[in-house]
């Protein structure tokens, strides 16, 4: 605004100026003589000399229009005219002082200190809110990058800023979920890298204990059992290796967990087994939740080993009573050497059903072994 105020007041002061010189010029074009300005702020000089010194050296360098300032307090503005007569050209200088005309510097000399002390307030308080605003849109970004570099794999993730209900709140839930799902697969990388060296390691040796026997003498039935036994272990062993990678990627749905069951009774069991040796109290559809795939792999480890380590006389009995599987088989005395292979899976079964968010309870004794499957009861 005082620039503004400047530039006008020199305009003012330009147009009398120009006014009065056209004036003059017409006076002398008429009546051959100038006569004196109109304005009683305005002289005519016909001699340099006669122009006070500051003004004077301003001529003389060569300026015909000048805005001079002078220690005095004076405001001058020169503008020299020529004028055509027959004896030649007659120039003039017209002097104003127009200091009564200059309000805005009147007006900073009472106010400029008042006018300084409030653009100097504005001036800190603008550096203040920016200083504000830049410390509430950057901190929260700053909290967020430290939060992400102390955060290790298995730690539940939580983000302070996921609370926000802005761009730096959806940052943070898609960074979240994100380191979430990294850690996921890595732990599952890791799983499956730790399972092969060790659920694989058992049935391995106890084929490879087989095999050098069988250098020195042909393979009895019991032996043949063995190798058939460590090769169907391997082989779910992998299946169940291979789901709980793909985990992720396995989808949660309803399903009838009675079907499951007795399509497991099918693949183990023969005509041998009568109504003593198996026994069923279950209810007509029992509904979970969970995968079937990862249910069936669950259902045909356990009754696969309860089969194997239970012996050709066992017996089993399946029951679900108050929301709980229970999966009881008999066990022969004479076999408990064959239940070596029996613990050393129950890893991957308890994988199998956390990954389906299901409880798995083993309880081993003498004469018989148990298992209890708390699945998720579908609504």
């Amino acid at each position: 605004m005082l620039v503004i105020a400047y530039v006008t007041e020199d305009m003012l002061v330009d147009r009398i100026m120009q006014r009065e010189a056209h004036a003059m010029a017409a006076q002398f074009q008429q009546h051959g003589t100038p006569g004196n300005p109109a304005n009683d702020l305005i002289r005519a000089y016909a001699s340099l000399d006669a122009l006070p010194p500051p003004v004077r050296d301003t001529v003389v360098a060569g300026r015909l229009r000048a805005e001079i300032f002078t220690d005095t307090g004076q405001h001058y503005h020169v503008r020299t005219l020529d004028l055509q007569a027959r004896s030649g050209t007659q120039r003039l200088y017209l002097l104003a002082d127009v200091g009564p005309l200059l309000i805005v510097s009147k007006l900073i000399r009472e106010v400029g200190g008042v006018l300084t002390a409030v653009a100097v307030g504005l001036i800190g308080l603008a550096l203040l809110l920016a200083y504000l605003l830049s410390r509430r849109l950057v901190q929260p970004l700053q909290v967020l990058a430290d939060e992400v570099r102390t955060t290790r794999p298995g730690e539940h993730i939580l983000f302070t800023a996921q609370q926000r209900r802005d761009e730096i709140g959806y940052l943070a839930q898609k960074l979240g979920s994100t380191i979430a799902e990294l850690h996921a697969a890595l732990a599952r990388e890791h799983a499956f890298t730790r399972d092969v060296s060790h659920e694989l390691r058992t049935p391995l040796t106890v084929m490879k204990n087989v095999f050098v026997k069988a250098g020195t003498h042909a393979l009895d039935q019991q032996e043949t059992a063995q190798l058939q036994a460590g090769v169907e272990e391997i082989d779910n062993t992998i299946d169940v290796l291979f789901a709980l990678a793909r985990a992720e990627h396995i989808a949660d749905a309803r399903f009838d967990l009675r079907g499951c069951i007795e399509n497991g009774l099918l693949r183990v069991v023969d005509e041998n087994w009568t109504d003593e040796r198996l026994v069923l109290d279950l209810p007509e559809r029992l509904d979970v939740m969970g995968n079937r795939h990862l249910a069936m792999l669950l259902l045909n480890n356990c009754l696969g080993n309860a089969l194997f380590h239970g012996g050709p006389g066992s017996r089993l009995r399946l029951s679900f009573v108050e929301g709980r599987l229970s999966l009881l088989n008999s066990l022969d005395p004479a076999r408990a050497g064959t239940m070596q292979g029996f613990l050393h899976g129950q890893n991957l079964l308890r994988r199998i059903a956390a990954a389906m968010r299901w409880q798995l309870d083993f309880h081993a004794g003498a004469t018989a072994y148990r298992v209890d499957i708390v699945p998720r009861r579908a609504p």
